[in-house]
This record gives C-alpha cells, sequence and structure tokens, in this order.
C-alpha cells in the first residue's frame, strides 16, 4: 500500500476542479515537506485540502462501478483495447482475476489515497492549537466530515475484497496495521460513522470550507450528519445487523414517501480541463472500441411497465465482442457530467423495507410499494414470508440501484451468487477480488 500512499500533499491534487488556490513554493515540488501545513495550518489551506479529498474520491471509480457492474452481470463493459472486460471480470474460458492489473489496483489505490489525504488533514488538526483560527464546533464538523468519507472510502475497497478484508489502521504509511477480516472491518468503517455523526451533531452551523455542489442538500454539519447515519444503515445492512439499520435510518435523511428519491449526495463532474468527466457515460450506439450493454435478463426479467427501464436505451443494431451480445446500451448518466450517487433516498427506502422483513414485514411493504409506486407498478401482492419479501427488495434494488454498484454485493451478501446469469458456457461468477500484489 506504501506505493500507493502519496508521501506529499502534491498528490492532494487541491487546485483540480472544485477552487482556485494559490499554491506554496517548495524547495522540491516530487516531495514537499508538510511542515508547514502541520504548524500554521489556515483557513485557506483547510479549504484547499478539503477540494482535494473530493478531487481523489473521485478517481477510478468508472473501474469501481465496472468490477461490480459487470461481475454482478448488471452489463458488459466493452473495450476492444482490453479484452480483460470481458475475459477476466467474468471467468471466461480459464480466465481468473489477477491481483496486480488494473481493474484492482486502480480503484484499490485511489480509496486509499482519500483515507491518506484525510488522515493527513486529521494529523494536522491534532497537531497543533488552532483555537484562533478555528472555533471548536468548527473543528468537530472537519473530523466528522472527514471520518465519513473515510468510512465510506475503506468500505468501497472491502466491497471488492469482501472476505479477504482490508487494511484500517493507515494513518502511519511507516507502519501500516494487518490486514483485518471482513467483519473487524465493518466493524471499524460502522464505527467511524457513528462517530462521525457525533461530531457532526457537536459542529455547529456551517463547515469553516465549502463543499461541491454534489453535497448541496447537505452542506451543514447537522445535515451531512444524516449522511453519515444513513451511511452507517448501509453498513449495518452489510453485517446483518437490522435493528442497527432501522437506528441508523431514523437520523438520517430517510422520509417513508416517494417524494425526492433522488435526494442524498452525490460525486459531481464538470467539463472543465482541470476536473474529471462522469466515467460511467457513453454516448449511445458507441462502437466495440468503449460500451456498456445491459446484461439481456435486466429487460427480459422486468414488470411489464417498469419505468426504470429507461436506464437503458435500444441499440440501432445489437452489439457483439467475445461471444456476448446486447441490443441496449446502458443509459443510467445520459451525459459526462451527470452526478454519480454516493448515497440516495431510494436505496434508504429499501434498506428501510430490507431490515422490516423479520422486524414489521407490514412496514417492509409499506417501502416496497413506495419503490414499486415510483416506479409505475402496482403494490405487492406476493406471499409475506421472509424468502418472498427477500426476493421482492432484491429485485427492487436491481432496478432501483441499477449500475449504482450495488447488485453485486447485494446477490453476494444473500448467498446467491449461483442465481446470476451466466452467458458463456465456461464463465464464472467470482465472489471477490484478490488483495492487490502490493499489499502482499
Amino acid at each position: 500500500m506504501k506505493k500507493y500512499f502519496i508521501k506529499s500533499l502534491l498528490a492532494l491534487s487541491i487546485c483540480a476542479g472544485f477552487y482556485s488556490c494559490e499554491v506554496q513554493e517548495y524547495s522540491d515540488l516530487n516531495n514537499p515537506e508538510v511542515d508547514a501545513f502541520a504548524e500554521n495550518l489556515t483557513r485557506g489551506d483547510l479549504q484547499d485540502l478539503v477540494g482535494g479529498i473530493l478531487y481523489s474520491s473521485r478517481v477510478g471509480l468508472g473501474t469501481y462501478y465496472d468490477d461490480c457492474g459487470v461481475i454482478g452481470r448488471e452489463y458488459y463493459r466493452f473495450s476492444s483495447s482490453d479484452p480483460r472486460f470481458t475475459s477476466d471480470l467474468l471467468g471466461g474460458e480459464n480466465s481468473v482475476l489477477d491481483n496486480n492489473t488494473f481493474y484492482i489496483t486502480t480503484p484499490w489505490s485511489a480509496r486509499y489515497r482519500t483515507v491518506k489525504n484525510a488522515n493527513l488533514i486529521l494529523g494536522f488538526l491534532e497537531a497543533q492549537d488552532l483555537s484562533a483560527i478555528f472555533t471548536n464546533e468548527e473543528l468537530s464538523a472537519t473530523r466528522g466530515f472527514l471520518n465519513t468519507m473515510i468510512a465510506h472510502e475503506l468500505l468501497l475497497n472491502l466491497n471488492l475484497t469482501d472476505e479477504g478484508g482490508i487494511r484500517i489502521d493507515v494513518a502511519d504509511e511507516t507502519n501500516l496495521g494487518p490486514i483485518v477480516s471482513k467483519s473487524e472491518a465493518l466493524s471499524f468503517i460502522k464505527s467511524t460513522l457513528d462517530a462521525a455523526a457525533l461530531d457532526l451533531s457537536a459542529g455547529g452551523d456551517a463547515f469553516p470550507f465549502v463543499l461541491s455542489s454534489g453535497f448541496g442538500d447537505f452542506n451543514t454539519p447537522a445535515s451531512f450528519s444524516q449522511v453519515s447515519n444513513a451511511l452507517a444503515a448501509r453498513v449495518a445492512a452489510y453485517q446483518g445487523d437490522f435493528a442497527g439499520v432501522l437506528s441508523s435510518l431514523e437520523d438520517s435523511f430517510l422520509t417513508l414517501d416517494n417524494n425526492e428519491l433522488d435526494l442524498g449526495v452525490y460525486h459531481n463532474f464538470t467539463q472543465d480541463q482541470t476536473d474529471i468527466l462522469n466515467p460511467m457515460f457513453f454516448a449511445l450506439n458507441s462502437s466495440t472500441a468503449g460500451a456498456r450493454i445491459a446484461q439481456p435478463s435486466f429487460i427480459t426479467d422486468a414488470e411489464t411497465d417498469d419505468q426504470r427501464l429507461d436506464k437503458v436505451v435500444l441499440r440501432e443494431s445489437a452489439l457483439t465482442l467475445d461471444g456476448l451480445t446486447g441490443e441496449y446500451d446502458v443509459f443510467r448518466y445520459t451525459s459526462n457530467v451527470d452526478p454519480i450517487p454516493i448515497i440516495r433516498k431510494e436505496e434508504l427506502l429499501l434498506l428501510y423495507a430490507e431490515a422490516n422483513i423479520t422486524i414489521n414485514p407490514m412496514e417492509a411493504v409499506t417501502a416496497l410499494d413506495i419503490i414499486r409506486e415510483s416506479a409505475g407498478l402496482d403494490p405487492y401482492t406476493g406471499a409475506m414470508d421472509a424468502a418472498s419479501l427477500t426476493d421482492e427488495m432484491l429485485t427492487q434494488r436491481r432496478y432501483s440501484l441499477y449500475a449504482e454498484g450495488h447488485r453485486w454485493i447485494d446477490v453476494r451478501r444473500y448467498n446467491r451468487l449461483d442465481e446470476l446469469p451466466i452467458d458463456r458456457a465456461n464463465d464464472d461468477v467470482f465472489s471477490q477480488f484478490p488483495i492487490p500484489l502490493t499489499e502482499l
């Protein structure tokens, strides 16, 4: 991991795409000293450093979502210049997942880079007396924001390696902690989010920095604490702690209605030359040089009149590569500047339904019917046993959260990987990625 951890603040990309800033002059720009921040952190410095967090948290996202989407059989990722999308990720013939190639090293290193950046800032806050510059509330709010981002980034890496675990003790790059189990990692991530929410609740009326537009509805400490709790509910679901899900949702931004299902926090993108474009966008009818093609069962398994099928669009002609053929383009994002959700209300409704399947089945149906109504479907009329409600919940998650990185994780945590479609005789469905070679 040391190979991927930045050893300077230059790699924070603090000026890229968010804010104008003045860059200090350093004697060695390849290894700029961080002592200035550790001894004399200003409000302007903090603004720039948080901008770096928002930038690095978007790096490698396209690879992460392709990892989840392709293995989860939501879509095919066609790339005539890189056959690993249709060989390695689908387990074609004798292919296995490589521990030293882009589909694991790119997202893994990017997420840990953001964790490192956030840990550096937390260290700056701890290393000096900032009482003349920031209020205690502002410092608490900053810690809460940074720890929320740390927890989210760690969770994305754990989603890839699953039972292989991750490192959670990474604040000191010269003395990294061990790779811990999935269970220990989830516990750490959940406790980090819970602590972040407490810090945010004591964070006063405003952050001492400006967040990007993707955080527009949650740009105060109090409102952002709802995001921390929402993410904590997701983690609790991964732990199978459904009482914990409901507890965290109580302090999130969930409301039991079909208003503003897209309410949430987002990674946003711009066409500015110093910024990042949405990596999940391909124009309709793209060629095999670069396309995302819906796995056919997404269309054939859908209920009649499900409006969520607008996330795919019928092509002018079918596209084929490596023995895989599809007629529909993935069009979840309709431009290269569409935002990508970190977490949004529609997922919270589904988490509420999932948690209530074994606690209060009628409440589960209430939430599922909100989702169904929003998709133009009639209310649920199936059986009320846990197995039937779980089937319904997973189906609604499949269509509501399509191409948002959930399907593979959902079927894996319910031990249903064997239900995913196999398109070629010798393909495999992998349950996790290997730990990157550099970690071993």
